[in-house]
């Protein structure tokens, strides 16, 4: 990946996460988590839900006290900080964003997890490549990545783990015969730069070219749906806080993105995958078998 390359992605993710963490607070629960929620109650709380997702992630990953995970484009370091407290691994998370890594480093120290948990403002592309991780996560990298690019970054996250170890991918994918709209070319224009969604399928054919074994696959559309609605009720709930941290154009053009995620999200036009991988390296052996119900299982 070209130095060119790289800072074109870092302006394009400043564009959209630097607008402040104060505006975000506005809208987003306290853990500052800014992807799908996860609803156990259809009727539940956004701050509930949020919570409940990370556990979901550290679940999918099956994370056990001592061992080392990787968190790509970690935002404010919600999944890394959960993963820390709850489950005793070491976190690593690392983003583009100054703002949000300069915020998780204030949480981190304030909740005492100095040394188990590190975020840091880096290309996650500029890992050293003898780094290794036993367990992986990129929630909400994908739709940044582009197609074009897929090929080297699942290789080069399969080289980041551990023989044996997991990768969960949680991205938005649009459906197989999505096209092209002016609500699409307002979201790149105005709100992701660098946005590129693939179809589901394309993305999984990629995994395994990448030489992975797909283990669990989850659409949580409707999650998400319902995430996008509660993040435009809170949005709106604070307008006049939100213009005068930002704007009013700035304000507008989220609430407008919001709105048109949660309905595309309830159309179905876009969903949100959660996918589980394993780094497969002798076909020979192999663990014992699993089953989901661990997963889900009350704690």
């Amino acid at each position: 990946m070209s130095t060119r390359a790289k800072q074109r992605d870092a302006r394009a993710i400043s564009h959209h996460y630097d607008v402040s963490n104060e505006f975000y607070a506005l809208f987003l629960d306290p853990l500052m988590v800014y992807t799908c929620a996860y609803y156990r109650n259809p009727d539940g709380k956004l701050e509930q839900a949020q919570q409940d997702k990370l556990d979901l992630v550290c679940r999918k990953l099956r994370l056990r006290p001592g061992e080392t995970m990787l968190d790509i484009g970690c935002g404010w370091g919600s999944l890394a900080v959960w993963a820390a407290q709850h489950y005793g691994v070491r976190a690593h998370g690392v983003t583009l964003s100054r703002a949000q890594a300069e915020w998780a480093a204030a949480r981190i120290q304030r909740e005492g997890l100095t040394g188990r948990c590190l975020v840091e403002y880096r290309d996650w592309r500029d890992i050293p490549e003898t780094a290794r991780y036993d367990k992986i996560a990129a929630v909400g990298i994908i739709e940044h990545v582009g197609i074009p690019n897929y090929p080297a970054f699942f290789g080069r996250v399969r080289s980041l783990l551990s023989d044996g170890g997991l990768y969960l991918n949680h991205g938005i994918h649009h459906e197989f015969h999505w096209k092209p709209t002016s609500q699409t070319e307002f979201l790149l224009h105005h709100v992701f730069p660098n946005g590129d969604l693939s179809g589901f399928t394309q993305t999984v054919t990629e995994m395994e070219r990448a030489r992975w074994e797909v283990l669990d696959v989850e659409n949580l559309r409707l999650h998400y749906a319902r995430t996008c609605r509660h993040w435009v009720e809170r949005l709106r709930g604070r307008a006049d806080e939100a213009r005068a941290i930002v704007g009013e154009q700035v304000y507008r053009t989220w609430l407008l993105y919001l709105t048109c995620s949660a309905v595309a999200f309830e159309g179905g036009s876009i969903g949100l995958y959660q996918v589980v991988v394993r780094k497969q390296w002798d076909r020979a052996g192999g663990a014992a078998p699993s089953t989901r119900e661990s997963i889900y299982a009350e704690r």
